[in-house]
């Protein structure tokens, strides 16, 4: 752990030289940059009463980029060092070919802090957090004989990035991260059943291990795995389906979201290419990709472009309003850019993805949704899932449901899978409750190879005509 904050121009490169390399490179590009970062993490694991793992790891490097129309040459190393830069160079340089391109504008600039800056590593001392785990464990054994098995980890890394643009302009983010994650085994008769619960975002981790928390937490994924306990096997069939708020967005994230990156409708690999301004969901319908959300995990103060995130329509009551777009893809598409180009380090590129992505509440109670609901499944958590871009057919298992007849929430369901697609389930939406949630802070996205923090939500929703993956009717 270092408390120096990280300055790669005032102790490892020359500013001065650093942008007329970069300036060198870029000549006859539409755009580029110096992209810098380091990033410290931290993560434990107690798993059946004993330490499972204790990691620490601290990486730095910079990644130089240089952009000729659809051709992006990309080189980075984990030397900051004026050698390495002018080999990295070389390597960017040849997307840039002839030439002839005019460098696109500055990003516009931006004061915005919403989150600290400071390590939550430092927050407690390692001995308190391994005290912790321990103490966790001891408590979810001693709520509940049935509990054979507990899971419980800590994380927390800060990332902090200084982006070199060929203007001249220096950008920089410090962006923390923490998380908590309880799971739980239970057993009776035989039977073994799991919960799971946790989250975090861009927030200290003393928040997070406050006994308040911790212990709410640990409450919720018991009451999940005893849940699943006594669930009966799911149906099979086309049913109607009420999902919950909050997490069960990572629906939506995955079915709807990817579709509206910038990249896969450029290419016009998406199922929503082409309908910019036409109606691709149910009235009432609104969703948003919002990076501007204070503390979440998903949010960012700029992008890795040095964009600053914005809040971004993409589907106005109904409508198809916009997509997310980094500078590469907004260039060749004619439209401004959106504050979502990311990359997972600098070694990789930027490109379209999301931040926090949620639908905006309607005016029905939770409630009379479920009353309305009169042979269906009412689903509120969810595990892993698949989603194909180009049509948008997802399947989601669900790791809490409940089958629900003539309104009335009944026994809970084990084994169901929810299987559509995306542009289908966005018209079949029958109602949208009051209650918009996002979820706690425990979402990964992939794209291409590479992992980002994201945030999910949503209202209390009713799709029509979902197929449900289970045991036969």
């Amino acid at each position: 752990m270092t408390d120096a904050p990280f300055r790669p121009f005032d102790t490892r490169l020359d500013e001065g030289r650093s942008l007329r390399l970069l300036r060198d490179t870029l000549a006859g590009a539409d755009d580029g940059e110096l992209f810098l970062e380091r990033r410290v993490s931290e993560a434990l694991m107690l798993d059946d009463g004993r330490i499972r793992s204790a990691s620490y790891d601290a990486s730095e490097g910079f990644g130089l980029r240089a952009v000729r129309g659809e051709v992006s040459g990309y080189a980075h190393s984990t030397h900051l060092t004026e050698a390495a830069l002018r080999r990295a160079a070389e390597t960017a340089r040849l997307a840039v070919a002839d030439g002839g391109g005019t460098l696109a504008d500055a990003p516009a600039g931006t004061n915005a802090r919403l989150y600290h800056d400071h390590d939550p590593i430092a927050d407690a001392q390692f001995a308190q957090k391994i005290s912790l785990l321990r103490e966790i464990d001891d408590f979810l054994r001693s709520a509940d004989p049935r509990v054979v098995q507990v899971t419980a980890s800590l994380a927390a890394s800060l990332q902090e990035v200084e982006i070199l643009r060929p203007e001249g302009h220096r950008l920089r983010d410090v962006r923390p991260m923490a998380r908590l994650n309880i799971s739980v085994i239970v057993e009776q008769d035989g039977r073994r059943e799991s919960g799971t619960a946790g989250g975090g975002g861009r927030i200290a981790l003393t928040g997070l291990m406050t006994p308040d928390h911790w212990q709410g937490v640990a409450r919720e994924a018991l009451r999940i795995a005893l849940v699943n306990l006594r669930a009966e096997a799911a149906p099979a069939g086309v049913l109607d389906v009420v999902l919950g708020p909050g997490w069960p967005g990572i629906l939506l994230h995955e079915a709807v979201g990817h579709g509206l990156e910038g990249d896969f409708n450029r290419k016009k690999s998406s199922a929503f290419a082409g309908l910019m301004g036409q109606k691709v969901a149910a009235p009432g319908v609104t969703v948003l990709d919002d990076g501007t959300l204070p503390d979440r995990r998903g949010s960012l103060n700029i992008d890795d472009e040095g964009t600053p995130s914005a809040r971004n329509v993409l589907i106005e009551d109904g409508v198809l309003t916009g997509f997310m777009q980094d500078r590469q893809n907004a260039r060749l598409m004619g439209v401004p850019a959106t504050g979502n180009g990311r990359r997972e380090s600098y070694a990789h590129v930027p490109m379209p993805r999301m931040t926090n992505t949620y639908m905006l509440a309607g005016d029905a109670a939770p409630e009379a949704i479920l009353a309305d609901l009169k042979d269906g499944i009412y689903a509120v958590g969810f595990g892993g899932g698949q989603v194909d871009i180009t049509n948008g057919k997802f399947v989601f298992s669900c790791t809490e449901a409940y089958r629900v007849k003539n309104g009335k929430v009944g026994a809970p369901v084990k084994g169901a899978t929810l299987i559509g697609d995306g542009p289908t389930a966005l018209q079949q939406i029958r109602a949208i409750g009051n209650d918009m949630a996002l979820d706690p802070g425990m979402g990964n996205c992939g794209k291409a190879g590479q992992w980002v923090p994201v945030g999910v939500g949503q209202p209390t929703l009713l799709i029509g005509g979902l197929t449900v993956g289970g045991s036969a009717a």
